[in-house]
C-alpha cells in the first residue's frame, strides 16, 4: 500500500469546481424536509420531521445507531421516496428530479479494483457519456488540487485511506451535482487520518462551496464540518435538537475543537444525544 501524500497546505487550492455538465440545474439548490414519515413494512423509521438547509449549507444529522440516518440521506438522494411528507432539493420534488441534482458518496469508498485512480474519479463523466479521454482529463485537473498528483494510474489497492476516500470524495464532486449526501464518508479511517481528512474537507468546502447534507456518528466531525447540526432521536427519527456551530470549518481545526464555544455546543449535542437515545 502506497503511503498518503503530504495534504495541500493551502486548502484554497483544493476543489477548483469542475465544468458543469451540459444541462445541469446549477449550484443553487438548498434542501427542504416537512413533516417528513417514512416506514419499512411496519416498522416507523422516520416521523414528522422538519429541516431547512439553505443554498450552500452543510448540514450534520447525528443521532443513535439505526435511528435512520441513513435512510434520512437516501430520502434526500432520490434512492427513496418518503412515505408521508415533502423533500425538496430546491425545486426538485420526486426521487428522480433529487436523484438528478444529488450525488451521493456512501460509507465504503467503493472504487472499482480493477480502474487506476484517475478512472475510479471520472466515473460519473464515463456515465454521462464522456469520452474516456475526455473524462480524464476532465478528473485528472483535480488530481494534484486533491493531493494526488502522480497517483493517477494506481489501482485503489495502492492507495491509503486517505488517498482512496478524496479519490471517492473526488468522484463525488465532478459528478457536477448542487447537492452532496455523505453518508459517513470518514468512518473507516484511524483517528489521526481522520481528523486529517475533516480538515482536508473543509478547505475543499470552502474553496468550492456546495449544499451537504453529511450523516456522522462522531458529533466533533459534525460540528467542525457542519453550519448547523441536527441531532435526532431513537427510531423512529425525529429532531431533538438543531444546533448552529460557531465557527464552521475553521482553517485551523485542533484550535477550532478546543475553543470553549465549540466545547459548549459539543456538551449540548451530547446531551440532546442522551435525552434522544432514552
Amino acid at each position: 500500500m502506497r503511503q498518503d501524500t503530504k495534504m495541500p497546505a493551502n486548502a484554497s487550492g483544493f476543489a477548483e469546481p469542475a465544468a458543469m455538465p451540459a444541462g445541469d440545474v446549477g449550484f443553487a439548490a438548498g434542501v427542504s424536509i416537512r413533516g417528513l414519515g417514512h416506514r419499512y413494512g411496519g416498522l416507523q423509521t422516520i416521523e414528522r420531521l422538519d429541516l431547512e438547509l439553505p443554498p450552500h449549507g452543510v448540514l450534520g444529522i447525528v443521532g443513535p445507531s439505526g435511528c435512520g440516518k441513513s435512510t434520512l440521506l437516501e430520502l434526500v438522494a432520490g434512492l427513496q421516496e418518503p412515505a408521508a411528507g415533502e423533500i425538496a432539493l430546491g425545486s426538485a420534488l420526486t426521487s428522480a428530479e433529487r436523484l438528478a441534482r444529488c450525488a451521493f458518496m456512501p460509507q465504503r469508498d467503493m472504487l472499482l479494483p480493477w480502474l487506476a485512480a484517475i478512472d475510479n474519479a471520472a466515473l460519473a463523466l464515463r456515465n454521462r457519456g464522456l469520452g474516456r479521454g475526455a473524462a480524464r482529463r476532465q478528473a485528472g485537473e483535480l488530481f494534484e488540487r486533491f493531493g494526488l498528483a502522480g497517483f493517477e494510474p494506481a489501482r485503489p489497492a495502492e492507495l491509503s485511506g486517505g488517498m482512496r476516500q478524496r479519490v471517492a470524495f473526488l468522484r463525488t464532486l465532478v459528478a457536477g451535482k448542487p447537492v452532496l449526501a455523505l453518508d459517513e464518508p470518514f468512518a473507516a479511517l484511524d483517528a489521526i487520518t481522520r481528523a486529517e481528512m475533516q480538515e482536508w474537507l473543509a478547505g475543499a468546502l470552502r474553496a468550492d462551496p456546495r449544499t451537504v447534507v453529511l450523516v456522522t456518528h462522531d458529533v466533533e466531525e459534525a460540528l467542525y464540518l457542519c453550519d448547523r447540526v441536527a441531532v435526532l432521536s431513537a427510531r423512529p427519527a425525529r429532531l431533538v435538537e438543531e444546533l448552529f456551530v460557531p465557527t464552521p470549518r475553521a482553517a485551523d481545526r485542533d484550535r477550532a475543537v478546543t475553543e470553549p464555544q465549540f466545547v459548549a455546543v459539543r456538551e449540548r449535542a451530547l446531551l440532546a444525544l442522551h435525552r434522544g437515545s432514552q
